[in-house]
Protein backbone atom coordinates (compact mmCIF):
# COMPACT_ATOMS: atom_id res chain seq x y z
CA UNK A 1 0.00 0.00 0.00
CA UNK A 2 2.71 2.57 0.95
CA UNK A 3 4.31 1.78 -2.45
CA UNK A 4 1.09 3.03 -4.04
CA UNK A 5 0.44 5.79 -2.32
CA UNK A 6 4.58 7.16 -3.03
CA UNK A 7 3.63 6.35 -6.59
CA UNK A 8 0.34 8.38 -6.62
CA UNK A 9 1.74 11.38 -5.42
CA UNK A 10 4.68 11.69 -7.37
CA UNK A 11 2.53 11.08 -10.58
CA UNK A 12 0.24 13.85 -8.92
CA UNK A 13 3.23 15.75 -8.52
CA UNK A 14 4.52 15.47 -11.95
CA UNK A 15 1.17 17.24 -12.77
CA UNK A 16 1.75 20.30 -11.58
CA UNK A 17 5.94 20.61 -11.71
CA UNK A 18 8.18 20.69 -14.47
CA UNK A 19 11.65 19.91 -13.21
CA UNK A 20 13.68 18.46 -15.42
CA UNK A 21 16.71 17.05 -13.37
CA UNK A 22 17.20 15.67 -9.84
CA UNK A 23 15.61 13.65 -7.47
CA UNK A 24 12.00 14.58 -7.97
CA UNK A 25 9.98 15.89 -4.53
CA UNK A 26 7.40 13.86 -2.82
CA UNK A 27 5.56 16.59 -1.78
CA UNK A 28 5.80 20.53 -2.06
CA UNK A 29 4.31 23.22 0.03
CA UNK A 30 1.89 25.60 -0.40
CA UNK A 31 3.86 28.43 -1.15
CA UNK A 32 4.80 31.11 0.94
CA UNK A 33 3.82 34.94 -0.21
CA UNK A 34 7.47 36.06 -0.58
CA UNK A 35 10.35 34.41 0.02
CA UNK A 36 10.97 31.02 1.40
CA UNK A 37 14.27 30.78 3.38
CA UNK A 38 14.68 28.27 6.08
CA UNK A 39 12.60 25.04 7.63
CA UNK A 40 12.54 22.97 10.55
CA UNK A 41 10.59 19.79 11.79
CA UNK A 42 8.94 18.81 15.02
CA UNK A 43 7.85 15.57 15.09
CA UNK A 44 5.06 14.72 17.34
CA UNK A 45 5.99 11.75 18.92
CA UNK A 46 2.32 10.63 20.35
CA UNK A 47 1.00 10.86 16.67
CA UNK A 48 3.69 11.18 13.80
CA UNK A 49 1.00 12.06 11.66
CA UNK A 50 0.52 15.69 13.88
CA UNK A 51 4.15 16.75 13.00
CA UNK A 52 4.65 20.39 11.83
CA UNK A 53 7.26 21.55 9.02
CA UNK A 54 7.81 25.34 9.55
CA UNK A 55 9.39 27.48 6.70
CA UNK A 56 10.28 31.09 7.01
CA UNK A 57 9.33 33.29 4.38
CA UNK A 58 11.50 36.27 4.57
CA UNK A 59 10.49 39.90 3.79
CA UNK A 60 9.86 42.77 5.56
CA UNK A 61 6.01 41.47 5.43
CA UNK A 62 7.05 38.09 6.15
CA UNK A 63 6.15 34.87 8.30
CA UNK A 64 6.92 31.98 10.08
CA UNK A 65 4.83 29.42 7.68
CA UNK A 66 3.17 25.72 9.38
CA UNK A 67 2.78 22.85 7.22
CA UNK A 68 1.28 19.41 7.51
CA UNK A 69 4.09 16.59 6.40
CA UNK A 70 1.85 16.72 3.25
CA UNK A 71 2.86 20.40 2.63
CA UNK A 72 -0.43 22.14 3.48
CA UNK A 73 -0.49 25.45 5.42
CA UNK A 74 -2.36 24.83 8.64
CA UNK A 75 -4.81 27.72 8.88
CA UNK A 76 -4.33 29.25 12.11
CA UNK A 77 -0.92 28.65 12.76
CA UNK A 78 1.35 30.37 10.37
CA UNK A 79 2.88 33.44 12.65
CA UNK A 80 2.61 36.74 10.47
CA UNK A 81 3.66 40.25 11.17
CA UNK A 82 7.39 39.56 10.68
CA UNK A 83 10.28 42.02 9.72
CA UNK A 84 12.31 39.43 7.54
CA UNK A 85 12.03 36.30 9.55
CA UNK A 86 15.72 34.26 8.36
CA UNK A 87 15.80 31.39 10.03
CA UNK A 88 14.10 28.96 12.79
CA UNK A 89 14.60 26.15 14.28
CA UNK A 90 13.27 23.40 16.71
CA UNK A 91 14.18 22.15 20.54
CA UNK A 92 12.42 19.68 22.80
CA UNK A 93 11.88 19.88 25.87
CA UNK A 94 12.45 23.54 27.38
CA UNK A 95 12.16 22.62 30.93
CA UNK A 96 13.46 24.63 33.92
CA UNK A 97 11.39 26.36 36.31
CA UNK A 98 8.59 23.54 35.84
CA UNK A 99 7.57 24.82 32.80
CA UNK A 100 7.98 22.24 30.02
CA UNK A 101 7.46 23.51 26.52
CA UNK A 102 8.84 22.30 22.60
CA UNK A 103 10.47 25.61 20.89
CA UNK A 104 10.40 26.85 17.51
CA UNK A 105 12.91 29.95 17.32
CA UNK A 106 13.30 32.38 14.85
CA UNK A 107 15.72 35.17 13.84
CA UNK A 108 13.66 38.39 13.02
CA UNK A 109 16.27 40.04 11.30
CA UNK A 110 14.47 43.24 10.42
CA UNK A 111 13.40 43.38 14.43
CA UNK A 112 17.16 42.27 15.01
CA UNK A 113 15.85 40.04 17.71
CA UNK A 114 14.61 36.53 18.61
CA UNK A 115 10.92 34.93 18.78
CA UNK A 116 10.16 32.03 20.52
CA UNK A 117 6.92 30.15 20.51
CA UNK A 118 5.79 27.02 22.09
CA UNK A 119 4.87 24.17 20.24
CA UNK A 120 2.70 22.76 18.64
CA UNK A 121 0.41 25.55 19.15
CA UNK A 122 2.71 28.32 18.10
CA UNK A 123 2.15 30.18 21.53
CA UNK A 124 4.34 33.27 21.62
CA UNK A 125 6.50 32.79 24.81
CA UNK A 126 8.86 35.36 24.10
CA UNK A 127 7.76 39.05 26.01
CA UNK A 128 7.68 40.51 22.21
CA UNK A 129 11.21 39.73 21.22
CA UNK A 130 14.69 38.85 22.57
CA UNK A 131 17.27 41.60 21.05
CA UNK A 132 20.19 40.13 19.61
CA UNK A 133 24.10 41.00 19.37
CA UNK A 134 23.88 43.95 21.83
CA UNK A 135 26.14 46.41 21.75
CA UNK A 136 27.91 45.32 18.20
CA UNK A 137 27.55 47.66 15.09
CA UNK A 138 25.98 45.21 12.96
CA UNK A 139 23.04 43.22 14.97
CA UNK A 140 21.09 41.85 12.02
CA UNK A 141 20.74 38.33 13.00
CA UNK A 142 20.41 35.40 10.41
CA UNK A 143 21.13 31.67 11.71
CA UNK A 144 19.97 30.14 14.66
CA UNK A 145 20.88 26.50 15.98
CA UNK A 146 19.34 25.43 19.16
CA UNK A 147 21.58 23.30 21.27
CA UNK A 148 20.23 21.26 24.52
CA UNK A 149 22.88 19.82 26.93
CA UNK A 150 22.77 16.16 27.64
CA UNK A 151 24.20 16.58 30.86
CA UNK A 152 21.47 19.28 32.49
CA UNK A 153 19.25 19.71 29.58
CA UNK A 154 19.95 23.38 29.39
CA UNK A 155 19.38 24.78 25.92
CA UNK A 156 21.14 26.98 23.96
CA UNK A 157 21.25 29.13 21.16
CA UNK A 158 24.03 29.67 18.33
CA UNK A 159 22.91 32.88 16.52
CA UNK A 160 24.91 34.13 13.28
CA UNK A 161 24.50 37.41 11.32
CA UNK A 162 24.93 38.74 7.81
CA UNK A 163 28.44 40.33 8.63
CA UNK A 164 30.66 40.34 11.93
CA UNK A 165 34.23 40.33 12.99
CA UNK A 166 36.29 36.69 12.76
CA UNK A 167 36.83 34.67 15.88
CA UNK A 168 33.24 36.46 17.29
CA UNK A 169 30.96 36.42 14.29
CA UNK A 170 28.48 34.07 16.23
CA UNK A 171 27.21 34.49 19.53
CA UNK A 172 25.94 31.94 21.86
CA UNK A 173 22.85 32.55 24.02
CA UNK A 174 21.91 30.44 27.43
CA UNK A 175 17.71 30.05 27.59
CA UNK A 176 16.14 30.24 30.85
CA UNK A 177 12.31 30.33 31.93
CA UNK A 178 11.01 32.84 34.55
CA UNK A 179 7.90 32.38 37.16
CA UNK A 180 5.74 33.10 33.77
CA UNK A 181 5.97 30.89 31.64
CA UNK A 182 8.72 33.80 29.54
CA UNK A 183 11.80 32.45 27.43
CA UNK A 184 15.05 35.31 28.40
CA UNK A 185 18.28 34.89 27.21
CA UNK A 186 21.81 35.02 28.22
CA UNK A 187 24.42 35.67 26.07
CA UNK A 188 27.24 33.04 27.35
CA UNK A 189 30.01 32.61 24.36
CA UNK A 190 31.02 34.69 21.23
CA UNK A 191 33.32 33.13 19.13
CA UNK A 192 33.56 31.54 14.91
CA UNK A 193 36.28 32.04 12.53
CA UNK A 194 35.56 34.02 9.52
CA UNK A 195 37.70 33.92 6.23
CA UNK A 196 35.72 37.79 5.64
CA UNK A 197 34.48 36.42 2.30
CA UNK A 198 30.77 36.73 1.73
CA UNK A 199 28.86 36.09 5.15
CA UNK A 200 27.74 33.01 7.69
CA UNK A 201 23.95 31.98 8.08
CA UNK A 202 23.48 28.28 7.88
CA UNK A 203 24.23 26.99 11.40
CA UNK A 204 23.41 23.51 12.65
CA UNK A 205 23.98 21.20 15.91
CA UNK A 206 24.11 17.66 16.54
CA UNK A 207 22.94 17.86 20.51
CA UNK A 208 23.93 13.76 21.13
CA UNK A 209 28.09 14.21 20.14
CA UNK A 210 27.83 18.36 21.00
CA UNK A 211 29.39 19.86 17.83
CA UNK A 212 28.16 22.90 15.82
CA UNK A 213 28.47 23.58 12.33
CA UNK A 214 28.40 26.62 10.42
CA UNK A 215 28.95 27.54 6.72
CA UNK A 216 31.41 30.46 6.26
CA UNK A 217 30.16 30.20 2.75
CA UNK A 218 33.26 30.85 0.20
CA UNK A 219 35.30 28.70 2.61
CA UNK A 220 33.43 25.72 3.81
CA UNK A 221 32.04 24.18 6.89
CA UNK A 222 33.55 25.00 10.43
CA UNK A 223 33.26 22.21 13.31
CA UNK A 224 33.25 24.01 16.70
CA UNK A 225 32.32 22.35 20.57
CA UNK A 226 29.13 23.06 21.25
CA UNK A 227 28.68 23.58 24.64
CA UNK A 228 30.43 27.06 26.25
CA UNK A 229 31.93 25.56 28.81
CA UNK A 230 34.32 23.01 26.91
CA UNK A 231 38.18 23.61 27.84
CA UNK A 232 38.28 24.04 24.14
CA UNK A 233 35.02 25.67 23.04
CA UNK A 234 36.90 28.55 21.16
CA UNK A 235 39.11 26.38 19.09
CA UNK A 236 38.14 25.25 15.59
CA UNK A 237 38.05 21.28 15.23
CA UNK A 238 38.01 21.15 11.45
CA UNK A 239 36.83 22.90 8.12
CA UNK A 240 35.06 20.87 6.38
CA UNK A 241 34.14 20.94 2.32
CA UNK A 242 37.48 23.11 1.60
CA UNK A 243 37.11 22.45 -2.26
CA UNK A 244 33.76 20.70 -2.63
CA UNK A 245 31.31 22.91 -3.38
CA UNK A 246 30.68 25.11 -6.81
CA UNK A 247 30.36 28.11 -5.05
CA UNK A 248 28.88 28.30 -1.61
CA UNK A 249 28.23 26.19 1.31
CA UNK A 250 24.93 26.88 2.39
CA UNK A 251 22.23 24.96 4.17
CA UNK A 252 23.15 22.11 7.14
CA UNK A 253 21.61 19.45 8.87
CA UNK A 254 22.50 16.31 10.63
CA UNK A 255 20.81 13.07 9.87
CA UNK A 256 21.26 10.81 13.11
CA UNK A 257 21.24 6.70 12.96
CA UNK A 258 21.11 6.66 16.61
CA UNK A 259 24.65 5.02 17.31
CA UNK A 260 26.37 8.40 16.98
CA UNK A 261 26.77 7.44 13.27
CA UNK A 262 24.92 9.86 10.50
CA UNK A 263 25.63 11.81 8.08
CA UNK A 264 25.80 15.87 7.69
CA UNK A 265 24.30 17.32 4.88
CA UNK A 266 25.08 20.39 3.32
CA UNK A 267 23.53 22.46 0.34
CA UNK A 268 25.56 23.51 -2.53
CA UNK A 269 23.73 26.32 -3.56
CA UNK A 270 24.28 27.44 -6.63
CA UNK A 271 24.54 23.40 -8.53
CA UNK A 272 20.80 22.73 -6.92
CA UNK A 273 22.57 19.61 -4.81
CA UNK A 274 23.74 18.46 -1.36
CA UNK A 275 26.85 17.25 -0.70
CA UNK A 276 27.20 14.24 2.42
CA UNK A 277 29.74 13.44 4.71
CA UNK A 278 30.15 11.04 7.54
CA UNK A 279 28.86 12.70 11.21
CA UNK A 280 31.31 10.72 12.76
CA UNK A 281 34.34 11.60 10.88
CA UNK A 282 36.84 8.49 10.07
CA UNK A 283 38.18 5.32 12.14
CA UNK A 284 41.78 7.02 12.08
CA UNK A 285 40.23 11.11 13.22
CA UNK A 286 36.66 11.68 14.20
CA UNK A 287 36.76 15.35 13.12
CA UNK A 288 37.84 14.68 9.41
CA UNK A 289 34.99 14.20 7.33
CA UNK A 290 35.28 13.41 3.89
CA UNK A 291 32.82 14.25 1.03
CA UNK A 292 30.85 10.49 0.38
CA UNK A 293 28.62 11.64 -2.21
CA UNK A 294 26.75 14.20 -4.07
CA UNK A 295 23.27 14.50 -4.83
CA UNK A 296 21.02 16.58 -7.69
CA UNK A 297 17.29 17.64 -6.13
CA UNK A 298 15.30 19.78 -7.94
CA UNK A 299 14.96 22.30 -5.02
CA UNK A 300 16.27 25.40 -6.93
CA UNK A 301 19.13 27.38 -5.18
CA UNK A 302 18.68 25.59 -1.66
CA UNK A 303 20.31 27.39 1.14
CA UNK A 304 17.89 25.85 4.08
CA UNK A 305 17.29 22.12 4.97
CA UNK A 306 16.38 20.00 7.99
CA UNK A 307 15.71 16.32 8.11
CA UNK A 308 13.80 14.18 10.64
CA UNK A 309 16.22 11.13 11.08
CA UNK A 310 13.09 8.72 11.60
CA UNK A 311 10.63 6.47 10.13
CA UNK A 312 8.28 7.70 11.73
CA UNK A 313 6.70 9.36 8.98
CA UNK A 314 5.65 6.33 6.07
CA UNK A 315 5.03 8.59 2.72
CA UNK A 316 9.29 9.17 3.44
CA UNK A 317 10.85 6.06 3.91
CA UNK A 318 14.05 6.26 6.45
CA UNK A 319 13.45 9.65 7.13
CA UNK A 320 11.56 13.36 6.21
CA UNK A 321 14.64 15.56 4.56
CA UNK A 322 12.92 19.46 3.81
CA UNK A 323 15.08 21.40 1.40
CA UNK A 324 13.52 25.31 0.30
CA UNK A 325 13.42 26.05 -3.41
CA UNK A 326 13.88 29.85 -4.21
CA UNK A 327 10.50 28.90 -6.43
CA UNK A 328 8.89 30.39 -2.97
CA UNK A 329 7.88 26.57 -1.58
CA UNK A 330 9.86 23.67 0.49
CA UNK A 331 10.22 20.49 -1.15
CA UNK A 332 10.06 17.66 0.90
CA UNK A 333 12.22 14.25 -0.19
CA UNK A 334 12.66 10.63 1.73
CA UNK A 335 15.75 10.31 3.08
CA UNK A 336 15.72 6.81 0.96
CA UNK A 337 15.73 8.59 -2.23
CA UNK A 338 19.12 10.67 -1.58
CA UNK A 339 20.46 7.25 -0.20
CA UNK A 340 19.24 5.24 -3.10
CA UNK A 341 20.44 8.19 -5.74
CA UNK A 342 23.78 6.84 -7.51
CA UNK A 343 24.61 10.78 -8.00
CA UNK A 344 28.36 11.12 -7.93
CA UNK A 345 29.06 8.50 -4.75
CA UNK A 346 32.49 8.50 -3.83
CA UNK A 347 32.53 6.28 -1.35
CA UNK A 348 29.30 3.91 0.19
CA UNK A 349 26.37 5.70 2.44
CA UNK A 350 26.75 2.00 4.70
CA UNK A 351 30.61 2.24 5.27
Amino acid sequence: MRSLILVSVLILSSCFYSYETGIRPINVSDPVAHDSDDPAIWIDSATPGNSLILGTDKSSDGALYVYDIQGNEIPGLTISGLDTPNNVDVEYGLDPSGFDYDIAVVTERGRQQLRIYSLPDMTTIDNGGIPMFLGESNRNCMGIALYKRPGDGVIFAVVSRNGGPSGSYLWQYRFDVDGAGIVTAAHVRSFGLFSDRSQIESVAVDDELGFIYYSDELAGVRKYHADPDHPDADEQLSLIGLRDFSRESEGISIYDLGDGTGYIIVSDQKANSFNIYPREGTTADGNHHPLIKRVDVQAEDSDGNEIGSTTVFPLYAGGLFVAMSTDSTFHYYAWDQIANDPGETLRSLSD
